[in-house]
């Protein structure tokens, strides 16, 4: 896959992902958001590729949010679909399936931290900073950092995050568990390559239905979230993947799962 705002490559199975706007600190404007969402579009379609690494170009910025040029000519009507259109790219990246890991590599803010969020994991390098600064331009965030910011880390903290619109330091974003890990810099790919290769040695159904168990049910009431799990539960035991996986435990051999 070529595009003109990111950097793809598939290395056995895992599809990295930069973006790739250094000169603006990698900011997301409509080009880059429509790009990222064909290139999820495609790794979700794609048979080879098991899980994503997400990260900058550069060692300044993840994504340092939105393109201010663009969002100073915004209509009120234009907006509205900005935000829908950065609100569907955020959910096919949280819902795609297979584990995406945000390798954050310095600013993340507005939608960049959202796009961080929608994420299955987060691994920060110690320069990276977080922050929803919306509302110091006279606007809110608009890509879901309202929905899930107070999900992630609370509501107190989300609205101290959100109204003051201050950014907060990766060792603080890790005390309030905005993030997973916190890493030198120089360790933050290498930790994220462990991190989806120790996701991808277990079976991908099971893994895809569980993410879809805690993404869909944490929506729900608990009686029905519990549904959904026994559902899933129901649909893992007619698989392959747990004959091997079962199998393996009791012959004390590692698990070769294939995905059926």
């Amino acid at each position: 896959m070529s595009y003109e705002t990111l950097l793809y490559e598939d290395r056995a199975g895992v599809a990295y992902v930069t973006v790739n706007r250094p000169q603006k600190l990698n900011a997301l404007n409509q080009k880059a958001v429509q790009e990222l969402t064909d290139c999820f579009g495609q790794i979700e379609a794609s048979s080879e590729v098991g899980g994503v690494i997400l990260t900058g170009a550069g060692e300044k910025a993840f994504v340092a949010g939105a393109d201010i040029n663009e969002l100073a000519a915004l209509t009120p009507a234009g907006a509205r679909e900005t935000a829908l259109g950065g609100q569907a790219l955020m959910n096919e990246i949280e819902n795609l399936g297979k584990p995406v890991i945000a390798a954050i590599n310095g600013f993340a803010l507005g939608g960049g931290c959202e796009l961080a969020m929608a994420c299955t994991l987060r691994i920060a390098s110690e320069n990276a900073r977080f922050g929803q600064p919306e509302v110091k331009l006279g606007i809110i965030p608009g890509y879901a950092g309202t929905q899930r910011l107070p999900r992630l880390v609370g509501k107190g903290r989300a609205l101290e995050m959100i109204l003051s619109g201050e950014p907060i330091s990766a060792q603080e974003a890790w005390r309030i568990g905005l993030v997973n890990q916190v890493v030198a810099l120089p360790d933050l790919i290498p930790t994220a390559e462990k991190a989806v290769q120790k996701i991808l040695a277990n079976s991908p159904i099971a893994v895809r239905y569980a993410l879809e168990a805690v993404n869909h049910g944490v929506e729900m009431a608990k009686n029905d979230g519990e549904q959904l799990e026994a559902n899933l539960f129901g649909l893992c035991c007619a698989t392959e993947d747990m004959k091997e996986g079962t199998r393996a435990f009791l012959e004390k051999r590692p698990a070769q799962f294939s995905g059926k």
